[in-house]
């Protein structure tokens, strides 16, 4: 009994021994590396993200919470009901034309599984226009303890499953959106929980056929010049690459979906598109491999017109990778008070969309004009605290 104990033993050092990354460098131990599985959906990942990342072409993201959407219906006078949400995302992603100029829409869990009023399923209508579905997969922000009340992203558990759900549903890629707040520091804790939360979800998406949306939204809450915003984006940014790697998440399969380097939304001094544009441009290009396929900027609160006039001004020379959009309320604001709940006003709300994606479509080829845009356009959308 003790002989074999003993042959165990000696098996398993030796085992450890050849499956073991050696010490730092300095150490006289060999070092071995370790083979790292690939995704069988390699191939498709790289795939998707391209079409996603394609020329003149953004992302339109509905994915707000059936609260969130509620509070949308309720500043036109509806119900929060699934028959007016149905109604409403119906609207969106029904329009004809649309995917001349968006890429991929960012769905909700309940529009992932619903119909048109004809039966058509919704995931249908997208890719009849060449426009690929996607899923949220987050479950919300929850305060982050030991933090300087601050919050961590949850929903990580059982994502492998409904991730592979989501594929059989026909989505073919993921968001999870994960913040981080200026004012209230941020503390190491709440930007390496939000790396990690962010790495451990791209990886999981990968491995289940779906390409990660990576968002560590810095938000626009405070009174901090663009400067200090830089700084915390650069800061967010290497943790965030530093654990994609660790996590071995395959990078010409995943996109980006960062916050524009701007000042707090109540610091005294408003930048132009030309100044944001440099700031963010050069964050990008600090921390930002240029393996990625596509960054596409969320807006954050920014009104329509600055949304696109500061994408306009990111692309007025080339840059290493696809740099567009993936707006929600810079596409959405004009089309939910054109529609008003009204059967009638449905085509009109649809044209107000396509403005808008159009809009951003020539701002992604840096041929954006503001002229002619309306004044509902330029109302900046910014809210203190703002949760989906």
């Amino acid at each position: 009994m003790a002989m074999a104990s003993a042959k165990l033993n000696t098996l398993s050092s030796q085992w450890i021994a050849h499956n073991s990354f050696s010490p730092r460098r300095g150490s006289s131990s060999r070092r071995v590396s370790l083979p790292i599985r690939a995704s069988s959906y390699q191939h498709e990942l790289v795939q998707t993200a391209k079409s996603i990342a394609s020329p003149s072409r953004g992302i339109l993201a509905i994915d707000e919470s059936n609260a969130t959407c509620g509070k949308r219906l309720a500043s036109i006078g509806l119900d929060n009901t699934e028959v007016n949400r149905q109604a409403y995302r119906q609207l969106l992603l029904t329009t004809p034309g649309l995917g001349e100029y968006i890429s991929g829409a960012i769905l909700f869990e309940e529009t992932l599984y619903q119909s048109t009023t004809d039966g058509n399923k919704f995931v249908d209508c997208l890719r009849d226009q060449n426009i690929v579905p996607d899923i949220k997969v987050d479950k919300g922000l929850v305060p982050l303890p030991g933090s300087n009340n601050e919050s961590w992203c949850q929903g990580l558990d059982g994502l492998a499953s409904r991730s592979a759900e989501y594929y059989k549903q026909g989505a073919r890629f993921a968001k999870w959106r994960t913040v981080v707040s200026i004012p209230c520091g941020p503390s190491a804790l709440a930007v390496k929980e939000a790396a990690w939360g962010l790495a451990r979800y791209a990886a999981i998406s990968q491995d289940n056929g779906l390409v990660p949306i990576v968002e560590p939204e810095i938000l626009l809450d405070g009174d901090h010049p663009i400067e200090r915003t830089l700084e915390v984006a650069e800061k967010v940014w290497s943790e965030v690459f530093f654990y994609l790697a660790e996590n071995n998440v395959l990078f010409e399969g995943i996109l980006l979906k960062p916050s524009m380097v701007t000042p707090g939304a109540e610091h005294t001094e408003k930048a132009s598109p030309e100044t944001i544009a440099k700031y963010t441009l050069t964050m990008l290009r600090r921390r930002v491999p240029p393996a990625l396929p596509g960054i596409m900027f969320l807006s954050g609160g920014q009104s329509e017109v600055e949304a696109t006039l500061n994408l306009n001004a990111m692309n007025q020379s080339p840059n290493p990778w696809h740099v567009s959009f993936s707006y929600a309320r810079a596409l959405q604001n004009t089309v939910l008070k054109t529609w008003q709940g009204h059967p009638e006003n449905v085509e009109a709300a649809q044209k107000s969309l396509l403005v808008r994606a159009k809009a951003n479509s020539l701002a992604q080829l840096g041929r954006y004009s503001a002229e002619g845009e309306s004044e509902e356009a330029k109302k900046g959308m910014f809210v203190k605290g703002y949760t989906y």
